[in-house]
């Protein structure tokens, strides 16, 4: 694809050579004379000099180059330029002679089921969807159109994924939350009778799990990101475009709002509310039925406002030398009382 069609796509101007034909995209330090790559930072801006990339993708304020397309947000015109030269591999329709389709189940032509894929009593699949192989849908789910299943994802029943939705192998929705009442001297199963709602637009990385409502729904917004190994509770609302990275579990009833952005390895416990636009460091801990305000920035545990966390991190860091001139201090005392 050449420089001239590329910035047409994203309705940017180019500098130089417009002809030059682009074939990949790669880092700024290792792109070569046919790939493109972008300028998202001072760092980066200071090392463009030096990279032989054949484009760059970057701001207006950027100085003049070789071969240059100026956008507002160079690294999500790099994301869309990498759709452009290396585009999803089209649905090729077709149910695999291994699947097994249960009667009652809807599947359009323009569906690909892969092999040994389940389908149950009831279930719909959207057109144009592809079900990889070994996944295993239960009774009355409704998948959207333009959904892609990785191999071996697993859906319990009385579950809705919204229209293009990527579910990456190994996430399973739908399972049975965590409740169990104290009888006595034993633990009895709460039945969780609820379901689990996905948006439109969201994609669940492998691994990760959401967990069914154990009356009314777990619900995940339209445009959400999951990371591997995320775990949402049940009777979880998830808001729009939030995005929750790895190994990052929602207790209970946690409503986290739209816009919200989730580090690695956090834990939020019962009914915490994360509001609007929030932000949660990476290993920081919420805890239970805890209300993280509006556009707030997070981190450590108890999690506080990141200021406050770095102070107390300074001062821990300053403890060392406060003990080595206590003792200082006692020695001196010590002296002066023997004197």
């Amino acid at each position: 694809m050449r420089v001239s069609e590329i910035a047409a796509r994203l309705q940017a101007a180019w500098e130089g050579e417009g002809d030059r034909e682009i074939t990949g995209a790669a880092a700024l330090e290792s792109a070569s004379a046919h790939e493109v790559a972008f300028v998202g930072s001072r760092k980066a801006a200071a090392a463009a000099a030096q990279s032989r990339a054949g484009c760059l993708l970057v701001t207006e304020a950027f100085p003049k180059g070789p071969t240059l397309i100026r956008v507002s947000d160079p690294r999500a015109a790099f994301a869309a330029v990498i759709g452009l030269l290396h585009p999803p591999i089209p649905v090729i329709p077709g149910i695999h002679p291994t699947a097994v389709i249960a009667p009652g189940a809807d599947v359009p032509r323009s569906a690909a089921i892969g092999p040994h894929a389940v389908i149950g009593a009831g279930t719909r699949i959207g057109e144009r969807s592809k079900v990889g192989a070994g996944c295993v849908l239960a009774d009355r789910i409704q998948i959207g159109s333009d959904c892609l299943l990785h191999p071996n994802v697993t859906i319990y029943s009385d579950v809705t994924v919204g229209d293009r939705a990527v579910l990456h192998s190994g996430c399973v929705l739908g399972a049975d939350g965590f409740g169990f009442v104290r009888a006595g001297d034993h633990y009895e199963k709460f039945p969780q009778i609820g379901r689990v709602a996905i948006g439109h637009d969201v994609e669940i990385g492998a691994n990760s799990c959401v967990d069914r409502a154990a009356l009314g729904v777990t619900e995940i917004g339209d445009g959400t990101k999951l990371d591997n190994l995320v775990h949402i509770g049940h009777n979880c609302r998830i808001g729009r475009h939030v995005v929750i990275a790895a190994q990052t579990g929602l207790s209970g009833g946690v409503v986290v709002e739209d816009y919200a952005v989730i580090g690695g390895q956090v834990g939020i416990g019962d009914k915490a509310r994360i509001e609007s636009g929030a932000v949660l460091g990476s290993g920081c801990g919420i805890l239970t039925s805890k209300i993280i305000r509006k556009g707030q920035v997070v981190w450590g545990t108890p999690a506080r406002p990141l200021k406050e966390h770095l102070e107390q991190l300074a001062n821990l860091a300053r403890l060392p030398e406060l003990r080595k001139q206590v003792k200082e201090l006692e020695r001196r005392t010590r002296e002066n009382k023997e004197s």
